[in-house]
């Protein structure tokens, strides 16, 4: 990820030196930036989990505050943590990119800075891998750190006219669902299998960050893959570490890439029928966003999505061409109901089962 100009970014530990020890089962992959005193309680987390089996791999996006060099003296002595300082903020996506090309592990378990895990986090993961040996992705429970009687999140879902949204947000925990299937695991706390990111290749590293996880769950979907969400895998999340939750950041960001991850992913027989929906949904947007005077950074995303469309209707050709399922197979993976959307409902797509086969046109 250099850019060819400089001396290639700082790692704490010799990646040669990592690569003479067996390969774990696990990579956990933790994308910095300016985390403040969030980083270190999470890498001391995961030094304590229950499962050893695992190496972390936390790329630093050149942070301007002291995050990384307390989170390394966290840990100070446990080979297993690897620190890569970038030159730059690459961002979440490009970020957990450059963290997965270091990563030997299986599975891929994506934690956000400020995420904390309770001792058995990848051991529950691991063991819903085990129930069910056809899914590759996998979503934690997140409890909210100021409340901890309260969800963070139990899955993403995604409203049919593209709006995406985290189960559960403020809800409280006793409403947790049972094990099922959501459209996309939360990527501030998630399990997907290393190679099927490889070959998804990864993140989009256009949205920099937020939508980068439902845009690659989506992906997924249309080579037939599924989420499950495991309710007892469980983080306690900040939220906001870096950008801040509701900042301009966030909303224009937000807002631009929900745009293209609608245009790049839902094939044509739901796009066009459902096309003049979202563009009433991005209205809604707007004209709520300007009742509570942040309507700039909303119309900012919006103009920026249709600034650089080119490239990703490009990518929307390309990725319809290689859909493996049917369009009702996707539909029946969205919600329908908007009502759920509005309310942050926490929910599952279904009972859980084995992975139905994949379908053709």
């Amino acid at each position: 990820m250099s850019d060819g100009n400089g001396p290639e970014p700082e790692v704490s530990q010799s990646i040669s030196e990592n690569a003479d020890r067996p390969a774990p089962a696990i990579s956990v992959l933790i994308v910095n930036y300016t985390a403040g005193p969030d980083l270190a309680p999470a890498v001391r987390a995961l030094a304590a989990q229950s499962c050893a089996d695992f190496e972390a791999i936390v790329v630093d996006n050149a942070s301007s505050d002291d995050s990384l060099a307390a989170a390394r003296s966290a840990v100070a002595g446990d080979a297993r943590f690897v620190f890569k300082q970038a030159d730059a903020n690459l961002g979440f996506a490009a970020g957990n990119n450059l963290a997965a090309t270091m990563a030997r592990g299986t599975w891929l378990a994506l934690l956000n800075p400020d995420a904390v895990p309770a001792r058995d986090w990848l051991d529950q993961l691991i063991a819903g891998a085990k129930r069910h040996p056809d899914t590759v992705m996998f979503g934690s429970t997140q409890v909210d750190v100021a409340a901890p009687e309260r969800l963070d999140g139990a899955g993403d879902h995604y409203l049919a006219i593209g709006l995406p949204w985290r189960g559960g947000y403020g809800w409280p925990l006793a409403f947790l669902p049972a094990e099922g299937e959501v459209f996309s695991p939360c990527a501030a706390a998630a399990l997907i299998r290393a190679d099927v990111f490889r070959a998804a290749a990864g993140f989009d590293e256009r949205f920099f960050c937020y939508v980068e996880d439902v845009d690659l769950a989506f992906r997924l979907r249309l080579q037939g893959h599924r989420c499950i969400q495991v309710p007892s895998a469980i983080v306690r999340h900040v939220g906001g570490a870096s950008a801040g939750k509701g900042s301009a950041f966030a909303r224009r960001y937000g807002t631009r890439n929900l745009i293209w991850c609608f245009v790049k992913c839902m094939p044509p027989p739901l796009f066009w029928p459902l096309l003049s929906l979202h563009l009433l949904a991005l209205l809604f947007l707007f004209a709520r966003a300007l009742a509570n005077g942040v309507a700039r950074p909303v119309w900012g995303g919006i103009v920026a999505a249709l600034s650089d469309m080119r490239p990703i209707w490009a990518s929307r050709r390309a990725l319809q061409r290689e859909r493996r399922v049917s369009s009702r197979r996707i539909a029946a993976s969205l919600t329908w109901n908007p009502i759920v959307y509005a309310r942050r409902m926490p929910r599952v797509l279904g009972p859980v089962g084995k992975t139905e086969h994949r379908e053709g046109e």
